[in-house]
């Protein structure tokens, strides 16, 4: 069974991390790309998809950044306080959604996201869920604890995980709550992966990238503006 076309849809953003790699002293989520922030990128891409009825975002306690974007007054957006690690945050943004909606995980920090690949997404969400991903074309390597090769990993059928993540909404907030002292989960679906479920792998773009050092930033500035330019 394929996703409903009238699935109510909340997208749900954790953007109350600090982003220490980075080494700036705002978060992330607030550098200036091509004269934007790089969450006002990432919110302005979900509120104006046409099948995605509401956007919450989990912010920080003490954030001071957010009421001066363009989009912290859009209508169809939530506020909510996160919370210490992402998958809090998420939680928390969880916990206002009705029973029956799917919620549409994304990172803050990845505002190269297109309507193209979220369209697929819901496409070919099952019952069971879907996420983006893309398939792992390089060779990989298991490293030792001294950081010497061990063995070469098969390639074969392996995938990097992306954002968004779609799952309902009641079912996410289940798993979370039930695996919320494992530090193995990473993403939505590794907390639902533990519930038994099996989540579609989506193809979706390898631009679509999360912003976790400065060269990352120069790549999205790269990727964004080529497509202005098209």
């Amino acid at each position: 069974m394929s996703l409903q076309p009238n699935a109510t849809i909340y997208a749900v953003v954790p953007a109350a991390g600090v982003g220490k790699r980075m080494g700036v002293a705002q978060p992330k989520q607030y550098l200036p790309l091509l004269g934007r922030a790089i969450l006002s990128h990432t919110l302005g891409l979900l509120l104006s998809h046409p099948r995605i009825n509401k956007v919450v975002v989990a912010l920080g306690a003490e954030d001071e950044y957010f009421a001066d974007l363009a989009e912290a007054q859009h209508p169809n957006l939530i506020q909510v306080v996160g919370g210490a690690e992402r998958a809090d945050s998420v939680r928390l943004a969880l916990a206002p959604l009705p029973e029956s909606a799917w919620a549409l995980v994304h990172d803050a920090a990845r505002p190269c996201l297109t309507h193209g690949d979220i369209d697929q997404l819901l496409a070919q969400c099952t019952e069971q869920g879907a996420i983006l991903a893309t398939p792992v074309r390089d060779t990989m390597k298991r490293a030792t604890a001294n950081g010497a090769i061990d063995h070469t990993v098969e390639r074969t059928a392996l995938w990097h995980a992306l954002t968004p993540q779609l799952f309902p909404a009641d079912a996410l907030l289940s798993a979370l709550n039930k695996e919320q002292h494992n530090s193995g989960i990473t993403d939505e679906a590794s907390a639902m992966e533990l519930q038994g479920w099996q989540p579609t792998l989506v193809s979706g773009r390898p631009d679509n990238i999360k912003v976790t050092h400065s060269d990352d930033l120069r790549l999205a500035e790269l990727f964004l503006a080529q497509r202005s330019a098209t």
